[in-house]
């Protein structure tokens, strides 16, 4: 495994959007810069929703003008619609990202609309994004379990993603929104979903509910995806996901795959760092692993060196 994946950190964003306590911007801004500066070559800095919806986030056009940008790393904003596509436009956006469900069930919780309402009023903010040259990225919620209904069939996975494609987004990102998934599983959804519009094209966003969001990347990368979702200090939670705790954390992520050969980019000392920091700062331990060690017992082993590609079977 000598290959690079790449690190989405979405802590400013879905890591930050259900803190009780207001988070002021400057530290936002702080955060999104000093994770840039680890390495990461994608920072999700925010979301322009409705501020009756998500308070914490109802400072996203200040967060986006303000921040000190980075040459080669991207910062996408999540937008739910036409609407919040042009604020993000007038603040400054170079990137989006679009959402909907693979339920109907948690779509109207989240959304107040069915998955196929939610898609039609994607597809104009999708062409609008297209039209003015910004890349789209498209997640698909509660992809391996859904808080209301429960089990998610993997056609409906499937079918959501399959429209996501069509309509424009470059990439899509499964959700396991509640942290269900386990290894098997998690692979199954995210091959069938391949199978219909490309490996090249998926991501995974595991939460840590359940302990599993490791062994779920780790399946997921035996199949060949190349892109994963994370958050710092294992930020997250989601307002209408009743259960769901914080995403896989960043730095546990990143330990895991220079452990396995690939590279990252990322500056993982540097990266604990601010997964302290931004801890300090909300008052509370990091969720990580990594981040529970105590700094003079940390033991950073260096990155593997890439595996010995697999000889062909005899004949």
């Amino acid at each position: 495994m000598n290959e690079f994946v790449r690190v989405v950190e979405v802590g400013p964003r879905d890591g930050l959007q259900n803190e009780p306590s207001e988070v002021p911007a400057a530290t936002k801004i702080c955060l999104i810069e000093r994770l840039a500066a680890t390495g990461l070559p994608v920072v999700e800095a925010t979301s322009f929703v409705s501020a009756k919806w998500i308070p914490q986030l109802a400072d996203a056009g200040q967060v986006l003008a303000h921040f000190r940008r980075r040459p080669g790393v991207a910062y996408p904003v999540l937008v739910p619609n036409i609407i919040g596509l042009e604020h993000a436009l007038e603040a400054g956006a170079g990137q989006v990202a679009v959402f909907t469900a693979a339920t109907d069930a948690f779509s109207l919780k989240n959304t107040n609309c069915s998955v196929d309402e939610s898609l039609a009023r994607l597809r104009p903010a999708v062409a609008y994004a297209r039209a003015v040259g910004l890349p789209v990225r498209g997640y698909v919620s509660c992809a391996l379990g859904c808080p209301y209904q429960g089990e998610v069939p993997v056609k409906d996975v499937v079918k959501v993603a399959r429209a996501l494609a069509e309509m424009g987004c470059e990439e899509i990102s499964l959700g396991d929104t509640i942290g269900v998934g386990t290894p098997h599983r998690t692979r199954e959804v995210l091959q069938a979903c391949a199978d219909q519009i490309g490996m090249a094209r998926m991501a995974v966003h595991c939460h840590d509910t359940r302990g599993q969001a490791l062994a779920n990347v780790y399946a997921c990368l035996e199949a060949g995806v190349r892109t994963v979702d994370a958050a710092v200090a294992g930020l997250g939670g989601c307002p209408y996901a009743v259960g769901a705790t914080g995403n896989l954390a960043t730095e546990d992520l990143v330990y895991m795959l220079h452990g396995l050969g690939f590279a990252t980019g990322v500056d993982l000392p540097a990266l604990l760092e601010v997964s302290r920091w931004i801890s300090q700062m909300l008052g509370r331990a990091p969720a990580s692993r990594l981040g529970r060690v105590a700094p003079d017992r940390l033991i950073l082993l260096p990155p593997a060196p890439p595996l010995p590609a697999a000889r062909p079977a005899a004949a």
